[in-house]
């Protein structure tokens, strides 16, 4: 098999995330959308929030790496953000999955791009923790958006929501600060999000 031959391969298989299915809703509520468009949307996100990271960011290596932070949940499936089960199997599965994917292309492409969702994965860079940003802030939105449909039906309380978004300050503490005030608080009053906080917990 040739290069280009490889590169249609992975293409080809890489349209099956129009078939994995998310918990979040869209915004008109009526469907959840697909890992492809999260991963698009999430690109778009990058490309107009960039100028609120609180490092500078190479936005090309940023956009890429959020298109392709998903793609081994064509094997592995998609996993809940507070499915604790599903958690704790989700990065050896995961593993295996950027094992036979990014394998899939030519040697070097496979290896960056196996590369680059490492280093989304590792959160170490000003990348990576800009990118996670835009991962934790898409869903919000959209639960903003809902009137936080997806969290009424699965009973997200609020721990859950800030242990998920206790590291997207790192990315951006502007985007963060919106995100509380904006989306996760109004939520909070409004009973769409169960307010378990003890009285010592400072939510910020």
């Amino acid at each position: 098999m040739d290069r280009l031959e490889q590169q249609m391969r992975f293409l080809l298989e890489a349209d099956k995330e129009k078939f994995i299915g998310r918990q979040t809703y869209l915004s008109d509520g009526v469907r959840k959308e697909n890992d492809a468009e999260h991963a698009w949307h999430l690109a778009l996100m990058v490309i107009l929030l960039s100028e609120y990271a609180n490092q500078p960011i190479d936005v090309l290596k940023t956009v890429t790496m959020v298109l392709i932070h998903d793609v081994v949940e064509i094997d592995a499936g998609d996993t809940y953000a507070y499915d604790t089960a599903g958690q704790a199997t989700a990065r050896e599965r995961e593993e295996r999955a950027a094992d036979r994917l990014f394998g899939l292309l030519p040697e070097e492409q496979g290896k960056k791009l196996r590369a680059l969702w490492e280093e989304f994965e590792a959160r170490e860079t000003p990348e990576a923790k800009f990118a996670r940003t835009m991962d934790n802030l898409q869903p919000l939105m959209l639960n903003g958006a809902t009137d936080g449909k997806a969290w009424v039906e699965h009973n997200v309380k609020l721990s859950q929501v800030m242990k998920r978004n206790q590291r997207s300050r790192e990315g951006s503490e502007r985007l963060w600060q919106m995100m509380w005030d904006s989306i996760i608080q109004p939520n909070v009053e409004k009973g769409r999000l169960v307010d378990d906080r003890s009285s010592q917990t400072d939510e910020l």
